[in-house]
C-alpha cells in the first residue's frame, strides 16, 4: 500500500497527542476508559496504526485536557511547511 503524502503530518499530531495525554497524567487505559472506547482504538491512533476521525481527536483532546485548536496548529503549520496547503 502506498504511504499517504500527509503521514509526516499526522505523525507530528500524534506526538502532540501522546505528550498531552501523558502530561495530563492518564495512562492510555484511563482515557480511553474515560472516553467510552477499548484502549486498543486510542493505542492504535497514537501509533500510526488508524486514521485519526476529526470527532475522535475533538473528543479526544476533551478527555486529556488539551486544546484541540493547538493540536489543529501543529498539523496546519506542518501542511504549511511542506507546501500542501
Amino acid at each position: 500500500m502506498k504511504p499517504s503524502p500527509y503521514t509526516v503530518h499526522y505523525e507530528n499530531l500524534r506526538i502532540w497527542l501522546r505528550q498531552q495525554r501523558e502530561e495530563s497524567g492518564l495512562s492510555l487505559r484511563a482515557a480511553s476508559e474515560l472516553m467510552g472506547r477499548h484502549h486498543s482504538v486510542l493505542g492504535k491512533m497514537e501509533q500510526d496504526r488508524r486514521k485519526i476521525e476529526l470527532s475522535e481527536f475533538i473528543e479526544y483532546c476533551a478527555v486529556i485536557g488539551a486544546d484541540p485548536h493547538e493540536g489543529m496548529d501543529i498539523m496546519i503549520n506542518s501542511l504549511k511547511t511542506s507546501k500542501l496547503v
